[in-house]
């Protein structure tokens, strides 16, 4: 599976130390790397269709210091989707009011029929890119039927029913930011962790393992969190629909991964 990182803080904080410890990963994950940091309604996307411990540029790039108040990094296990740049995360786009949604996904939509239309629409050919195309699809609607910009609350409640609903019988750990909060979700055990800290104002990060020997938690499960500015601003409800890998899944996993 993919790996995912996150982090979100009050002010600018240095955190190469956490991201050269993530990327260590990559010799399991040699499918691909991102990075994006996010700045407001901009989203600053570095990637490459490579394995991260053997990308020249991703050397040079941590060579200087990483320091913005949020940001998500990934790096590729290929499930659905060949091995290219299109298929890189994060994947980002502005819904119709310019508001931009940047995400990162670990995981596989085995049934969902909602993102069948986005199949002959998409770029690549992640189920990742279909999620992001269907959630700013639905933000669209709701703007529609509202008639003016969600508010906060309109567009947590929104996402809260969407992952819901879709994390019915798939995986689904995601990271999504919508220019000023921080959307995380896990129903997989044990695959996702976040790690708070007050050293210079609050800030958190998460990650699918833990990065250091500090005292990593595990994120609420199946349960939709938001952050802001490194704190807690929402949280869903608790669904219930944990992931678990069967026969059926990994039969088809393993046939999707031999045709790439």
């Amino acid at each position: 599976m993919c790996e995912l990182f996150g982090f979100t803080a009050e002010k600018e904080t240095v955190i190469n130390e956490y991201l050269e410890e993530f990327y260590r990963h990559s010799n399991e994950h040699p499918h691909g790397w991102g990075l994006v940091c996010l700045e407001g309604n901009e989203a600053f996307i570095e990637k490459e269709p490579i394995q991260a411990s053997k990308s020249k540029y991703l050397e040079e790039r941590m060579t200087a210091p990483i320091d913005n108040r949020n940001l998500f990094a990934h790096i590729r296990y290929a499930t659905i989707g060949n091995v290219d740049y299109r298929n890189c995360h994060p994947y980002t786009r502005k819904d119709m009011r310019g508001r931009r949604w940047t995400m990162i996904h670990n995981g596989t939509i085995f049934e969902y029929p909602q993102l069948d239309k986005y199949f002959r629409l998409q770029e690549g050919d992640t189920d990742s890119e279909r999620i992001l195309m269907y959630i700013v699809d639905r933000i669209n609607d709701m703007t529609r039927e509202r008639g003016k910009d969600l508010k906060p609350r309109e567009r947590f409640a929104l996402i809260d029913e969407i992952v819901s609903d879709m994390s019915t019988g798939n995986k689904l750990n995601l990271l999504l930011y919508d220019g000023e909060y921080m959307y995380v979700h896990t129903n997989y055990k044990d695959s996702l962790y976040y790690l708070e800290k007050q050293e210079k104002g609050n800030s958190v990060m998460f990650s699918t393992q833990p990065l250091s020997t500090e005292e990593w938690k595990k994120v609420p499960f199946t349960t939709l969190m938001v952050y802001q500015d490194g704190k807690p601003v929402y949280t869903g409800e608790a669904h219930g629909n944990e992931y678990i890998d069967n026969e059926e899944n990994i039969k088809f996993l393993y046939q999707t991964f031999s045709n790439l």
